[in-house]
């Protein structure tokens, strides 16, 4: 009981939740502009997926980019840091699913993570294990952040 308080004491210290909110905020924000920039060439890579039917590829093109935008900003600034952890982390678990499924199709493809060029393939292997490394520090906030109480 002791050792499991400890450990919950240092992962919900503040410097290590500010460093988890930079590092997951600012990968979202850097991940988000290539996106928002390039909507169709975004589209195309969501399509490339082949997991949503065409009429349905638009949306989440369009949208995705900003909630992860929006998402970074809030980690960023320390709003709503729990629900923008939350968000970023169920977008990861998603995306992780997405390229499972993929190459347990035995397909590559570009992710679409921070280019929206097609012709960017990378290992879908290395892009799962390096999604569920950004997945951590999500966990850690969404687990031990505690809100500041102002006096």
């Amino acid at each position: 009981m002791l050792l499991r308080n400890k450990i919950a004491r240092i992962l919900s210290a503040r410097p290590l939740q500010v460093l988890a909110r930079l590092f997951l905020g600012g990968i979202f924000i850097y991940a988000s502009l290539d996106k928002i920039a390039h909507p169709q060439e975004f589209a195309r890579i969501v399509a490339n997926y082949g997991i949503l039917p065409d009429f349905l590829v638009t949306l989440p093109a369009l949208v995705l980019p900003w909630l992860e935008l929006i998402a970074g900003l809030c980690l960023v600034s320390g709003l709503w840091v729990r629900s923008a952890a939350t968000l970023l982390s169920l977008l990861l678990l998603v995306f992780i699913l997405a390229l499972g499924f993929n190459a347990a199709r035995g397909i590559s493809l570009s992710c679409g993570c921070f280019s929206s060029s097609v012709a960017d393939k990378e290992n879908i292997y290395v892009l799962i294990f390096r999604d569920l490394l950004f997945l951590l520090p999500g966990l850690l906030i969404i687990f031990f952040h505690r809100e500041r109480k102002d006096s």
